[in-house]
């Protein structure tokens, strides 16, 4: 057995609308971590925002840390770097943390909230930093780095929430700048969380109303048509590397949270056929878009191959994609040679490094 085990914290849930997902990958996080190598504690985040300590990878499985009566709180005081534990009984522990895992996704986890709570405490942890996430969160922010690096995305037009309040000229808005069919979703959401595929100017208003409830501000694109991919980006000791290019296959019109989580006729291809080149620009394209909004540690990167173009165009990036077990980003790298537990490790030592 290997000593001087590291403390490593698992933090998932979460009060974004993402709660379950993160659950899910949590759950595949931690049946991947090597005990001969980490001391585990786990740390549930109910919807209503209680930090809760969760006694096992099963109870995060089977939903029962919901019910646990031990609070648990990651102190800000940087000269602690440590778990707070307190226990029905009033008992206190201090468990030191050498690294977080924050397995959470959508706001409050993956928007540079919690990041900053990690720095603050001056713990190492995996992912993205605060500017990082908060950046590749809101979709806004991330087209305008993106248009700087002279990446091609697609046409799109914004609006905060006020303007919606005169929905006539909110959708002429929409009008001047795209044409039939749009897309429509919150510019800070995820999972496809409130984004809608929009017809016809009779389903535009809806389609605001509803990103509007998902996100600070709301975002209309030009809908492509084409092959949506994916593309994962890790940092290495040489420097940020890309995997290969998957392809998503929805069963719906477009890659909607159902599509993704619930339908399982949507496929994933960790080896698509693609046009020559193809792969080696999406695959250059990725790492710009990750250095551009300064990621660190993980994130993927997706796009689409436009019908009857094949230009590449950029979807938007994810700074802390799913671990399910669908999820395209760790299927990526198994297929490149890399399965979940050395990820994860590697992951994992990018972040002690940093």
């Amino acid at each position: 057995m290997r000593m001087n085990k590291k403390n490593l914290l698992v933090i998932c849930g979460g009060q974004s609308e993402e709660h379950d997902i993160s659950l899910l990958s949590a759950a595949t996080v931690l049946q991947n971590l090597d005990p001969d190598q980490y001391s585990v504690r786990i740390v549930g985040i109910t919807k209503d925002g209680r930090w809760l300590l969760a006694k096992s990878a099963q109870s995060i499985r089977d939903g029962s840390w919901e019910q646990s009566d031990t609070r648990a709180f990651l102190l800000p005081d940087a000269s602690e770097k440590a778990l707070l534990i307190r226990r029905p009984d009033g008992s206190v522990e201090h468990w030191p943390v050498d690294v977080v895992i924050p397995a959470l996704h959508g706001r409050f986890g993956e928007d540079g909230t919690i990041q900053g709570l990690f720095e603050l405490a001056q713990i190492p942890y995996v992912g993205c930093g605060v500017t990082a996430s908060a950046v590749g969160m809101d979709k806004l922010y991330t087209k305008v780095l993106v248009n700087a690096i002279g990446v091609t995305q697609a046409p799109y037009v914004a609006f905060e929430k006020k303007e919606l309040e005169d929905m006539e000229a909110a959708c002429r808005k929409a009008e001047a700048a795209l044409s039939y069919p749009m897309f429509v979703k919150p510019c800070d959401g995820g999972s496809s969380q409130g984004a809608s595929r929009v017809p016809d100017r009779a389903a535009l208003p809806e389609a605001l109303r509803l990103a509007a409830r998902y996100g600070t501000r709301v975002m209309a694109e030009k809908n492509i048509f084409g092959r949506e991919l994916e593309c994962a980006v890790l940092d290495t000791p040489e420097g940020p590397k890309a995997s290969g290019v998957g392809e998503i296959r929805s069963a719906d019109e477009f890659y909607s949270f159902d599509a993704k989580y619930t339908n399982p006729a949507s496929q994933t291809d960790t080896d698509p056929v693609l046009p020559a080149g193809k792969k080696d620009e999406i695959r250059d394209a990725a790492v710009r878009i990750f250095q551009a909004v300064g990621g660190k540690g993980l994130s993927r990167v997706d796009f689409f191959l436009e019908s009857g173009t094949d230009r590449v165009i950029f979807n938007e990036i994810n700074t802390f994609p799913g671990f399910t077990a669908i999820s395209m980003y760790p299927k990526l790298w198994e297929a490149a040679g890399l399965p979940i537990p050395k990820l994860l490790d590697r992951l994992i030592e990018n972040a002690l490094e940093r």
